[in-house]
């Protein structure tokens, strides 16, 4: 009975050893930070998402790793929120359009016309309106930490578009928002959902007619190689709102949370500088390369898209609030 006694005590020991090892080992190996995109590398999105792995790693040393996934090479348009939800990934920066059925407020940032630039864009964001958008999706384990630029949109076919009328009967690629299709629909022309990943055979193919999109997004998956033109509109923002898992983000040590929370806002700011940088050398590689004619619009034929598209303002101020759309429209005033 004794030599039972000495053998399970030395067993429980063993097990009690390995327990202890296998803790200290768990608790010494770093949080994995999974950060997914769908665009390339060299997009204001792609450095955007780089940077911050960079000073993560330099602030923190081997308490996080950040893992980036670029070009939809783990999860697509479609699949990113889910794995969000579930936790397969930490991070994500998905177009402001993508939200709707989160929020229906934050359909404001689709509205056709609605900020003249950048800078109101950014003046409205940071805003408390603006901030109180981060937030409001927390009750479905959404969690926003910043907006980040990508630039404005314009708009491509395969045939020259100066009026509202020569989009009459066209399919446009959008992405899934309600806004964006009646963006399209008011001028006449039809409105496809289409993943990002997919524009380019959409367009090759002739599936879809064109497009909209921003300078350094249309450069870097070569789209203008299937489009001979594109219209200088600006009639649109492709923003993102960098996403984390609200219970992740709040199950963090609170310093991993507030180093983190710093990064963000320094890499924030660098990557909203670079943004119009990235699309207006875009834009020249894209003009260099003699496949796209790009068309500007004078003023008075840019008023009259405005013109036609506005009416999709009412049709959504609903959903998303006549304050709020007011809110935005004062950001245009510096």
């Amino acid at each position: 009975m004794f030599k039972t006694s000495l053998k399970a005590l030395a067993c429980a020991l063993s097990l009690t050893i390995a327990g202890v090892a296998q803790a200290a080992e768990t608790a010494s190996a770093p949080i994995v930070i999974k950060f997914a995109h769908v665009v390339a590398d060299n997009t204001p999105k792609g450095q955007g998402a780089l940077l911050f792995k960079q000073l993560a790693e330099e602030r923190l040393g081997d308490r996080v790793k950040v893992e980036v996934y670029a070009n939809s090479s783990l999860f697509g348009d479609g699949k990113e929120m889910e794995a969000l939800l579930i936790g397969d990934v930490q991070l994500l920066a998905p177009s402001l359009a993508k939200f709707e059925q989160y929020d229906k407020s934050i359909q404001l940032f689709d509205l056709p016309f609605l900020f003249d630039d950048l800078a109101a864009a950014d003046r409205f964001q940071s805003s408390p309106q603006g901030k109180a958008l981060l937030t409001s999706m927390e009750d479905k384990n959404i969690t926003g930490l910043a907006y980040w630029h990508n630039g404005t949109k314009q708009m491509s076919a395969n045939k020259p578009l100066r009026e509202p009328s020569d989009a009459r009967g066209l399919k446009f690629r959008v992405q899934a928002s309600q806004v964006l299709e009646e963006q399209f629909k008011a001028v006449g022309a039809n409105p496809r959902k289409m993943s990002f990943a997919e524009v380019y055979q959409g367009l090759q193919s002739g599936v879809v007619n064109g497009t909209e999109n921003t300078w350094s997004n249309y450069e870097s998956q070569k789209v203008h190689e299937v489009q001979k033109y594109i219209t200088e509109s600006d009639h649109g923002l492709i923003d993102y709102m960098v996403i984390t898992n609200t219970k992740f983000w709040n199950g963090l040590p609170d310093d991993v949370r507030s180093e983190l929370e710093q990064v963000m806002a320094e890499v924030t700011v660098e990557v909203n500088r670079q943004a119009d940088e990235l699309n207006q050398k875009a834009k020249r590689a894209i003009a260099d390369s003699g496949k796209t004619e790009i068309i500007e619009l004078t003023p008075e034929q840019r008023g009259e898209w405005r013109e036609a598209m506005r009416p999709v303002w009412n049709k959504f101020e609903g959903e998303i609030g006549v304050d709020l759309i007011k809110a935005a429209e004062a950001a245009n005033q510096p």
